[in-house]
């Protein structure tokens, strides 16, 4: 008898994996040479770049952080990031829950008002957001610039998560309301445990993509230095690496920006793929 064979991948499966591997690696090589390039001296950055570093000079990340106020400039990305996200989370989870779940005159009108949000680029919003910023006292502040983070990320958070709540299934939510729980403790209590896989990878979207922003708060922040985020600061330490020739401090603080971000997408990267497929499996 004819044993079942395997079936064998196909020409596309092994392209697919060379590709992979080839956008890996224009990845992974570019971060670790900016890593490298913070403890090389200016003659080695500018000399062979597969070179090592001829000793762990540690003083150009020192430079970086006060020198270059780094560390100031992290502060505030935190900060602003922190509320930031948590307030589009808020906000965006309970509007796409009652958008998903329940079915009132101008529900459809509302979500699409969200949707139409992904469509508009966020540079053709600058001047006049500028303008109404600044007639609410809010300009070089990080509660405006908060509540700016918290606008432009609100549609697609709504428009994921209003999908995810699609899928979840009503009979718990009737249930809980048959034992007398409230619109907003089901909500809190029941629904939100059951979206978590949801909520963990739109945070983790959220974060990122607020961590690197760069236009609003350029527009948004132009004024006080000390209340920069890091993507202004960066551009600075760009700007004076040229004329002050200190490269491997621009490198130490490339570094110190890249690093929290990828700390953060390897511990939860479980719960982003979980949250993702989840999703489309449902």
């Amino acid at each position: 008898m004819a044993r079942n064979r395997p079936p064998r991948p196909g020409v596309l499966a092994g392209l697919s994996h060379i590709a992979l591997a080839v956008w890996a690696l224009l990845i992974i090589l570019p971060l670790l040479w900016t890593f490298l390039a913070s403890f090389k001296s200016n003659t080695e950055i500018f000399g062979d770049p597969l070179q090592l570093p001829g000793a762990l000079r540690l003083d150009s990340w020192g430079r970086a952080w006060d020198k270059a106020h780094v560390g100031q400039y992290m502060l505030n990305t935190v900060i602003v990031v922190f509320f930031g996200t948590a307030g589009t989370m808020v906000f965006g989870s309970m509007a796409a829950y009652v958008l998903a779940r329940y079915q009132f005159i101008g529900n459809k009108l509302i979500y699409y008002y969200f949707v139409a949000g992904l469509a508009f680029p966020v540079f053709l919003a600058l001047g006049p957001l500028f303008f109404v910023v600044k007639q609410l006292g809010l300009l070089d502040s990080h509660f405006g610039l908060i509540l700016v983070y918290i606008a432009y990320s609100l549609p697609f958070t709504v428009f994921f998560l209003a999908a995810f709540f699609r899928t979840l299934p009503e009979t718990v939510a009737e249930a809980a309301m048959i034992d007398g729980a409230s619109h907003t403790r089901t909500f809190f209590q029941i629904m939100v445990p059951m979206a978590r896989p949801g909520l963990i990878s739109i945070t983790i979207f959220n974060v990122l993509g607020q961590w690197n922003q760069y236009l609003l708060p350029l527009v948004l922040l132009a004024g006080d230095p000390n209340k920069w985020v890091l993507t202004q600061g960066i551009a600075k330490i760009s700007t004076l690496a040229g004329y002050e020739a200190d490269w491997p401090g621009l490198f130490a603080a490339l570094s110190m920006t890249i690093l929290p971000v990828m700390v953060v997408y390897i511990i939860f990267q479980r719960q982003i793929q979980s949250g993702l497929s989840s999703g489309a499996l449902k």
